[in-house]
This record gives C-alpha cells, sequence and structure tokens, in this order.
C-alpha cells in the first residue's frame, strides 16, 4: 500500500501538488516512503506543478525514521539506507519550485528533518518539533542540526539537539525555523492558499531565488554573489520578465500604480 499520496490541487487553474505523507498511525519514515518521495519528486518536475504543499494525514504529522527495520543490520546497510533518505530528502529540497509544508501535531526526527526541506513552513498552533535522536545515542542523520542553524543560529541548534525536548511551534516561529503559526484546524488551508498565491508568480524566478540561498548556504555571501548574475541574468529572456518590466514602465510613465500580474511561469 502506497505511504505517500501524490495529487493535484482540485481548483480551477491550480497548479499545485500535494504530496501527502500516508503510514499510519505515526507516518514513519522507511525505506518504501522514501523510495516513494524520490519518485514523486521526478514526478513533480515533469507534472507543470509551480508549488508543492507538503502535509499529512492522521493526527501527527510524523514521528520521524522506521527505526524497527535497523535492529540487525550492521552499518553498512544502515549507511545505504540513510544515503538513500539523504538523497531522496535533498532531491525534494532542491526541486525548483516554491514548497510549503503544513505542519500539524507532532513532528520529530526524519520528519522534521523533511519538513525543514520545505522553502515555506507552517505550523499549526499545536505542532511540536524535536529531535529524538539524542535519546537513541545518534545524531540527526538527515542534517536536521545544521539546517535549524541555518535558520536559528547555532546556539538554539545545539540546545534542541542537546535536549531532544519537544519545542512549540510558537518557540520556532521566533526563532525563524517556522514561518507561520495558525489554527490547527486551517495550517493545510492556510498553506494550499499560499501555495496557490506563488504558483501564479514567476516560477523561473522562484527557482532562482531557491538555487541562490543554496549557494549561499554552502559558500555565504560571496559564493551567492559569484553566480548571481549568471542565475539571474536568463531571466530577462523569459516572458515573464519581459511582460513584468513592460507594464512597470508602462504604468510609470502614465503615472500609475503598477498592475498586479499574473505571471505564465515562462
Amino acid at each position: 500500500m502506497p505511504q505517500l499520496f501524490l495529487t493535484r490541487d482540485g481548483s480551477e487553474g491550480a497548479a499545485v501538488a500535494v504530496l501527502t505523507l500516508h503510514n499510519p498511525p505515526q507516518n514513519r519514515i522507511g525505506v518504501p516512503m522514501t523510495t516513494e518521495l524520490l519518485a514523486a519528486v521526478d514526478e513533480i518536475t515533469g507534472s507543470g506543478a509551480r508549488a508543492v504543499v507538503l502535509r499529512a494525514e492522521g493526527p501527527d504529522f510524523s514521528y520521524g525514521g522506521d527505526i524497527v527495520p535497523w535492529e540487525g543490520q550492521d552499518v553498512r546497510e544502515l549507511r545505504a539506507s540513510f544515503e538513500l533518505f539523504l538523497r531522496a530528502f535533498n532531491a525534494f529540497e532542491q526541486l525548483p519550485v516554491p514548497v510549503i509544508a503544513a505542519v500539524h501535531g507532532l513532528c520529530f526526527g526524519g520528519g522534521f528533518e523533511l519538513a525543514l526541506r520545505a522553502d515555506v513552513l507552517f505550523a499549526g498552533e499545536s505542532a511540536r518539533f524535536g529531535h529524538p535522536e539524542q535519546t537513541l545515542g545518534i545524531v540527526t542523520l538527515l542534517g536536521g542540526i545544521h539546517r535549524v542553524a541555518a535558520r536559528a543560529g547555532r546556539a538554539r541548534a545545539m540546545e534542541w539537539a542537546l535536549t531532544s525536548e519537544p519545542v512549540p511551534a510558537a518557540v520556532l516561529a521566533d526563532a525563524g525555523v517556522v514561518n507561520r503559526v495558525v489554527p490547527d484546524e486551517q495550517v493545510f488551508a492556510e498553506a494550499l492558499a499560499f501555495a496557490r498565491r506563488v504558483a501564479q508568480g514567476p516560477t523561473r524566478a522562484h527557482a532562482v531565488h531557491k538555487a541562490l540561498l543554496r549557494t549561499w548556504a554552502v559558500g555565504g555571501t560571496a559564493a551567492a554573489d559569484q553566480v548571481l548574475f549568471d542565475l539571474s541574468m536568463p531571466l530577462f529572456e523569459t516572458d515573464d520578465a519581459r511582460r513584468g518590466l513592460a507594464s512597470a514602465i508602462t504604468a510609470y510613465k502614465a503615472g500609475r500604480p503598477r498592475p498586479v500580474l499574473t505571471f505564465d511561469g515562462h
């Protein structure tokens, strides 16, 4: 039975893909779900989707990795599994369209690390996040601690990893890890509305912003500056940029406010 469902937002004209975790009761992430995630990334890439919402069925987003199969495996077998997980999570992170996570309930371990791959993270008011790995004597195996550090700073990332304590969504929002905290019953609707909005924007420009931030995360401001024009100048040849600039210039010359455009993504 599939543990991951990929659907298209049903609203008219929508270009939003919805990716849903479905592995009850705790949405644990193992090899089957990870393999499905890789397939979903390929499908999204070729589908024309211009934004993605990541969500989960059930009372909780995810308790994290499915640790039961780990018992009895040697280090080489475990590493092969973890390399598959990291490859899939990173491929998801590098999708060239905005990804919005809608998190409710508990979001722990690998589930938290998957949510951190989103560009924008919406959380329900009662959502709780955490790194339980320390309670097992291991570490965040899929890049959780350094992705939290990139958003919230080293001190907080280390504290949360050391304690393994569940952290409320409001605390993560204050730290810059979570973008918006909304009522529990509205988290998916709010995330979907945001995704629909950005899906009407300049999709190729969104992809460049994502690439610049990835470069900055690796090499800082200087590295991002080095690739800035290589990535950004081709945008001036896109239909979206031509329409956007022409519209802005016409409005300026006429002394009118710039109109809000719906872009085609080309």
